[in-house]
């Protein structure tokens, strides 16, 4: 069973979120700056789940997908998913982290009742992969348009179970327990406090989630729970220690993150400024109010009760095939060699790659990579037509992109196909329609799905205007009814010609050849007519 993958949240959203709270100012002569750092739990692309056999579907029956180990029944034991692990190695290897050759697990007690263990498997002490970084870009300036590059330091990629999943029924009074979830393979990754607003973590979790898209270590849909923000959020003044830190918990929305956090952190300021104290505790985003609301007191470290597991051994990971011992088949072990030789083209390497190829601006190249699909609709197009690149961005950026924020629609879904697009682009470069007349055919396309750009020229009698007599007729019309832009023109004022021209295209509802009037007018008025 595969999910189907979700357009989530655009570049283009994030964009225009007002973001203008990176910095909070209290007085003239001081200031508290928010300090932020996320946990985040990415659901590992795999067939099984990371200890047990159960297969991993999102739309199964409740308790359809669930083994004996996953219900945690007496005499079972953990079997661990090799791919998982090569999952983890990949992203470790994606973001630049090192990758421990022997790691360990460990049990983390906690009492739930959709974890019927009663205890997770994790790896609290020595993580599959330490210390890497994570570069990511956001649209900053006055007009959001230059290209904003930041990094935060990962801390760690552990890897662990998922709990399962309760289900609250209100009407009955009762709580259902779904353990389909229960065992699953999840990547936590630990993000160091390096960020400082709502912004810089949507655009960091939003770049994160094209990575792992990209390597195929989990699919990053939010709205099934494959991709969980938890946001640990204080405020400080800078040179000063971090304050106390709040966390909230299981943000499903990369839009709901930005505003949680700009939320929290104000919050936090407020209580400052009338004298109170900020407690450490669990809340959570409630997106209707657009407020973080109090949920639990911070659980510490000691409460966990952390304990080695000691039904699975050290797992050791190899550096290359030169280091295996003898008798070990590579096909049976993690190699990390093998793994990082076949790492795909991230998305930066695939921004630079549109940069260098087609001649676009950075900040063109930032949306076509983070609106999902756009890239390849952009590329399609490109085959199909001898448009220069910018002007195919143009039109991809305004036209395509405008109609689908405006109906809050995924590339996926635009009534226009690239090839029609390409198709309407290659009528407007051979004369066929104006750009003008283009964008009234492009309208109509997009309310009337299956047309062609051609069949809305013929219908709507949106084509060029080429009658070289029809043409002249009008414009000697215009001279005529004008003479004082014409004695304008003749005494060198050659800029008053766009005024001619533009009651030229009045006159033919926008529909005749721009070069053409261009050259009859200046004819015309260099004096005496032709």
């Amino acid at each position: 069973c595969k999910a189907p993958l979700i357009n989530w949240v655009s570049a283009g959203d994030l964009i225009r979120i007002n973001f203008s709270l990176c910095v909070f100012h209290l007085s003239s002569s001081e200031k508290l700056v928010g300090v932020v750092g996320l946990e985040i739990h990415a659901q590992i692309s795999s067939n099984s789940k990371l200890f047990s056999g159960s297969p991993v579907c999102f739309s199964a029956p409740p308790n359809s997908q669930v083994s004996f180990f996953d219900a945690s029944l007496p005499g079972t034991l953990p079997v661990l998913n090799r791919r998982c692990v090569e999952a983890a190695v990949m992203t470790g290897l994606a973001l630049n982290c090192t990758i421990n050759k022997k790691s360990l697990f460990d049990r983390k007690h906690y009492f739930y009742a959709d974890l019927p263990a009663g205890y997770q498997i994790t790896q609290q002490r020595r993580p599959v992969a330490v210390d890497g970084v994570l570069t990511y870009s956001f649209l900053g300036g006055k007009k959001r348009s230059q290209v904003v590059r930041k990094h935060v330091q990962i801390k760690q990629i552990q890897l662990e179970q998922d709990s399962g999943k309760s289900l609250h029924d209100d009407v009955h009074s009762q709580t259902l327990i779904d353990l389909n979830r229960a065992g699953v393979g999840l990547m936590e990754l630990v993000m160091e406090p390096d960020m400082s607003c709502g912004e810089e973590a949507a655009a960091a979790v939003r770049e994160l989630q094209l990575i792992l898209q990209a390597l195929g270590t989990c699919q990053g849909n939010m709205s099934e729970g494959q991709l969980r923000v938890d946001a640990n959020v204080s405020v400080h003044r800078p040179g000063e220690p971090l304050g106390v830190r709040t966390e909230v918990k299981n943000i499903n929305s990369i839009r709901y993150l930005a505003r949680a956090i700009d939320y929290e952190i104000q919050r936090q300021i407020g209580v400052m400024q009338r004298g109170g104290t900020v407690h450490n505790e669990t809340r959570a985003y409630d997106s209707k109010s657009g407020e973080t609301i109090p949920m639990r007191d911070k659980e510490g470290l000691q409460d966990y009760r952390f304990m080695p597991e000691p039904n699975l051994p050290p797992l050791i990971v190899f550096e290359d095939n030169a280091t295996l011992p003898p008798g070990v088949d590579s096909s049976q072990v993690v190699v990390v060699q093998k793994i990082k030789e076949g790492l795909p083209e991230l998305p930066s390497v695939k921004r630079e790659h549109l940069v260098q190829a087609y001649g676009i601006l950075p900040e063109h190249s930032f949306t076509l990579v983070n609106e999902e699909g756009l890239m390849e609709y952009f590329e399609e197009v490109m085959k199909a037509t001898r448009k220069e690149p910018r002007k195919v961005i143009g039109w991809v950026m305004n036209e395509l992109l405008g109609q689908l924020k405006q109906q809050d629609m995924s590339v996926s879904q635009s009534p226009i196909s690239p090839a029609a697009l390409a198709e309407l682009l290659e009528l407007q470069e051979t004369g066929r329609v104006s750009s003008s007349g283009a964008k009234q055919v492009f309208q109509v396309m997009w309310g009337s799905s299956g047309k062609t750009a051609e069949q809305v020229i013929q219908e709507q009698d949106l084509g060029l205007v080429s009658d070289a007599t029809q043409l002249h007729n009008i414009c000697q019309k215009v001279v005529d009814s004008h003479p004082t832009e014409v004695h304008a023109i003749r005494n060198g004022n050659a800029k008053v010609l766009n005024k001619l021209m533009g009651l030229v295209q009045r006159e033919l509802r926008g529909k005749a050849d721009p070069v053409l009037v261009m050259e009859i007018l200046k004819q015309k008025t260099r004096g005496g007519g032709c």
